[in-house]
């Protein structure tokens, strides 16, 4: 193969695409088994499941065997994929994750215009159980209640969760159309909210009381996307305790790997497992977080290896 062939089936990743971190620690939080990843991304190899033409960043490839080897020495038996929108409405690399991981991930799909029930319902069997909707400029421009009711129609009688990807202003911009969608709702990433706005900026009083009304999640991930200080993220780390204190029913965590659209280089994996003795520092709620709310929200079998889980 020459030299322009392989640039042309290994596209360059775009800036702030870093590759992950060369060696994250390992945790010295031993976390309960059953512990679920709720937020990752398999990314191509792009030889095999090239990239979305239309994508507006390119990433670093991150196969399923690369992040099953992260989730390993994370300690961290399940997980769910999140589609990136680098994928488009191609499922094929998130269905061959699920094949290969014989229960113990779940998927999160992107729903477009032309993505049929039929395809639908294949998603579903082969473990999806959550749709995004992807309101960050970067990514897209944010859909219609056209669109949403689409999607919302096409997924109906399914039990799918409504996965909303969108920042801190947007989250009191649609305040008022999140309360108005059916089933749960989950805001991703700390909804990105701004700590440079405050602690009562319109953002953060929006999402305690979306969380306070009983029907949205939301995942306390991205603790180094939405810290003013760096590593350790304490700022942020606050933030998501806070969080995981008022609705500790409705949390849940991922890791984000591999942080694609990001600044500077990748956080190291193995730290963001260890802040969650900080984020959930009380064993009852370290298990809501980490095993008992992700079962739930995304329709997980009970862990046989769960002290939790009553043997029969």
């Amino acid at each position: 193969m020459t030299e322009p062939a392989l640039r042309a089936t290994h596209p360059a990743p775009s800036p702030g695409c870093p590759p992950p971190h060369p060696a994250p620690r390992r945790p010295t939080l031993v976390l309960p088994p059953g512990s679920c990843d709720a937020h990752c991304h398999i990314l191509g190899p792009a030889t095999v499941f090239p990239y979305a033409p239309e994508r507006t960043f390119t990433p670093v490839d991150a196969p399923k065997e690369q992040v099953a080897a992260l989730h390993a020495h994370l300690g961290l038996s399940r997980a769910v994929v999140v589609q990136s929108s680098c994928n488009g409405h191609d499922h094929r690399a998130l269905l061959d994750a699920l094949t290969a991981g014989r229960g113990t991930l779940r998927g999160v799909a992107l729903i477009g215009e032309r993505t049929t029930r039929v395809a639908i319902e294949e998603l579903h069997r082969a473990g999806v159980r959550a749709f995004r909707l992807n309101f960050l400029p970067h990514l897209r421009i944010a859909p219609t209640r056209e669109e949403i009711d689409s999607v919302l129609e096409r997924v109906d009688g399914l039990g799918w969760a409504c996965e909303l990807h969108l920042t801190g202003a947007e989250v009191a911009d649609h305040e008022a159309l999140i309360r108005t969608l059916p089933g749960r709702v989950v805001i991703d990433h700390l909804a990105r909210v701004d700590l440079g706005d405050g602690p009562h900026s319109p953002a953060l009083r929006s999402l305690r009381r979306l969380l306070d009304s009983g029907a949205v999640w939301l995942k306390v991930s991205g603790v180094d996307r939405v810290s003013r200080q760096g590593p350790p993220y304490a700022d942020a780390v606050a933030l998501a305790a806070s969080f995981v204190r008022q609705a500790p029913d409705r949390v849940v965590w991922g890791t984000d790997y591999p942080h694609v659209n990001i600044r500077g280089a990748a956080p190291d994996d193995g730290l963001l497992v260890d802040l969650l003795a900080d984020i959930a520092p009380d064993p009852v709620l370290l298990h809501r977080l980490m095993v008992d709310n992700s079962a739930e929200l995304f329709d997980f079998p009970p862990d046989p290896g769960d002290p939790h889980v009553e043997q029969t």
